[in-house]
């Protein structure tokens, strides 16, 4: 039985269930928006360190938001922009917000070419995305 101002069991749980930080990727928590900030390369050889953080992130009851960091990010293939996708979705269906944060220009002209810019609507830094 939950006790009055004790956060709900499977809120408890999620601290449990946010994997490791690595070269990839780290997730932390801003107040009550979940920051995922991910770095070098986004692509098949790291979406095994990626994906996980992106899972965890869409795992907050509802409603919440994920705001993902792509400040540290040096490349994006195909590849890596399928795990933002997926990660949108997942959120997005779970009644989640997700936010980006973007200043890299290869990332962004990638997202513009993709027609992806209008699903995320990047901004430049961190401290817009947590504005919003």
């Amino acid at each position: 039985m939950q006790q009055q101002g004790e956060p709900p069991e499977r809120v408890r749980r999620l601290g449990d269930a946010v994997p490791p930080p690595s070269a990839y990727a780290r997730t932390y928590r801003l107040g009550d928006i979940t920051v995922v900030e991910l770095s070098g390369e986004l692509d098949l050889g790291s979406a095994p360190y990626v994906d996980p953080h992106l899972e965890a992130a869409a795992s907050w009851p509802a409603p919440f938001t994920v705001v993902l960091d792509l400040g540290p990010v040096e490349f994006v293939d195909c590849f890596g922009l399928s795990l933002l996708v997926r990660a949108r979705r997942r959120i997005v269906d779970r009644g989640g917000r997700l936010l980006m944060a973007c200043a890299h220009p290869p990332t962004r002209k990638l997202l513009a070419l993709t027609g992806l810019d209008g699903v995320f609507h990047p901004v430049h830094t961190l401290q817009q995305a947590l504005a919003l």
